[in-house]
């Protein structure tokens, strides 16, 4: 099965880095879609099939914390599921993260096996 990923970060070295470490753990990757906020996000998920997002807090426009919850109140977005990427170490944070249906939480830096693995376990051992 190939699988369409959405990368969620302001950052452009955070994308790209996130994008090479899941084609070289060797993901059937059909498309690997890439965001600076939530906004332009939600406003790829109007025509984009998406199987998993790797999801920044921290970021303009519109943050992590607001695009969840728009995704979560869409009936064709809300079991999307979501793996958060973030420098947001606050024990809080994770808490209202966790009430909004994300799947996960790795903390930057990412180690690439780290990140294998939790995409494995999200994905169902693909």
């Amino acid at each position: 099965m190939s699988y369409n990923f959405l990368i969620v970060d302001d950052s452009s070295i955070i994308r790209r880095s996130l994008q090479k470490a899941l084609s070289m753990a060797n993901f059937d990757i059909n498309n690997a879609f890439e965001a600076a906020n939530g906004q332009e996000a939600l406003d790829l998920l109007e025509h984009e099939w998406i199987d998993l997002i790797f999801l920044d807090i921290n970021m303009p426009v519109m943050n992590g914390v607001e695009f969840l919850r728009a995704l979560r109140d869409k009936s064709e977005t809300n079991a999307i599921p979501v793996l958060i990427i973030s420098t947001e170490g606050s024990k809080l944070r994770y808490e209202e993260l966790e009430k909004l249906g994300v799947q996960g939480i790795l903390r930057k830096p990412v180690r690439p096996e780290m990140l294998t693995d939790t995409v494995n376990h999200l994905l169902g051992g693909a």
